[in-house]
């Protein structure tokens, strides 16, 4: 038998109120040590992804530590996600744990693409810096957040606009149409590598940033279309995004990853198919979530306000968040009692075998050396 146990926990927040169906737009499981109190927790949110059920859940409980595993109202549903809001519905959960739970310290995991959704979440409970999405106004709950006491990142990318823009086709020429290519930009063009020569990996990295702020100008001229037709948004897709030149050449920025691979598999498969990250949005989705000019998801705004005691750890097996990410958080940590841990692993930390084991280990020790 398990020496822990969980249980489910669904709330309303400051600006989001219980569905017509029944369900609470917040909504997670909380993993705790059977029978003892818990003095520490920690609490795991991504943008998209289902947290309830995170793999450390047990790992941290079976420790003695209490671990939320979080959703706000956006999980699995991203094409609509708004920053200002899900940050109000992450202080939802933090509330909990002090409040309901009764946890001494609440510690901020930042997990894969939420480690920078869980920064601005400790950012914005230091003080509201963040800009509202165009014609939105910033809600007054973000002024109730509750900061945490520690802070985590575990196999993190630094900011969803940055991951999106690593891992942007450049060579795309029409965005309504998915298969249309210019070749001197094809990463899969075998003409243009791998290995990849300097100067095409300049050229092609300033093209992905040019097709992000494409985008970016593109929505603000539909606000302004739309708001002549009586309008408010529209919805709009976006293709090609498993295009990361580091996918196939593993002489940049080097580590023990399989190349070739990605997270959904081979990825020039993956890249010409309608799976991947931003692939549906709302226009304000986008400037909300992953313009490089206008989104607050951005790690660096965040992490340099962030002053707790903060521990980064990053698998170096990892075929998607690569060591430059793991150093660029690490360096942009305000904190000056930080630490940086490379690790054997992939990214969810199923192999090998004992990976999650001891990151659990290296998690507890560092979390009882703060006094957790």
């Amino acid at each position: 038998m398990p020496n822990w146990e969980r249980e489910f926990v669904s709330c309303t927040s400051a600006t989001s109120a219980r569905n017509g169906a029944g369900f609470n737009p917040c909504q997670g499981l909380y993993f705790k040590p059977s029978g003892k109190p818990v003095k520490t927790a920690l609490i795991a949110t991504h943008y998209n992804v289902d947290f309830s059920e995170h793999y450390l859940g047990p790992y941290m409980a079976e420790r003695g530590f209490g671990f939320l595993g979080w959703n706000t109202r956006f999980r699995g549903n991203e094409a609509f996600f708004l920053l200002e809001h899900a940050l109000i519905d992450i202080g939802a959960g933090v509330a909990w744990l002090r409040e309901t739970a009764g946890v001494e310290n609440v510690v901020i995991l930042g997990n894969s693409g939420g480690g920078s959704l869980m920064g601005a979440y400790q950012s914005q409970a230091l003080g509201v810096t963040m800009t509202a999405t165009p014609d939105l106004k910033l809600p007054d709950a973000l002024n109730d957040l509750i900061p945490a006491d520690l802070y985590i990142s575990l196999c993190a990318h630094l900011g969803r606009p940055e991951v999106l823009t690593d891992w942007f086709d450049p060579s795309i020429t029409d965005e309504r149409d998915p298969t249309s290519v210019d070749e001197s930009l094809n990463m899969f063009n075998p003409d243009n590598g791998p290995p990849y020569a300097a100067d095409f990996i300049e050229k092609y990295r300033a093209a992905q940033r040019a097709r992000n702020h494409r985008i970016t100008d593109w929505c603000h001229a539909e606000l302004v279309r739309l708001k002549e037709l009586g309008m408010t948004d529209r919805a709009f897709n976006m293709y090609r995004t498993w295009a990361d030149l580091r996918l196939m050449d593993g002489t940049i920025d080097p580590s023990d990853r399989e190349v070739g691979r990605c997270y959904a598999g081979d990825p020039k498969t993956a890249n010409f198919s309608p799976r991947g990250i931003g692939l549906n949005n709302t226009l304000r989705t986008w400037l909300s979530m992953w313009s490089l000019r206008e989104s607050h998801c951005s790690g660096t705004e965040h992490l340099s306000r962030i002053s707790q005691p903060a521990l980064v750890i990053q698998s170096t097996g990892d075929s998607g968040v690569f060591p430059s990410d793991a150093k660029s958080i690490y360096d942009n940590l305000a904190s000056t009692d930080k630490h940086l841990e490379m690790i054997p692993g992939d990214h969810y930390l199923e192999n090998p075998g004992d990976a999650r084991d001891k990151v659990a280990d290296m998690i507890v020790d560092w979390l009882r050396s703060k006094g957790g």
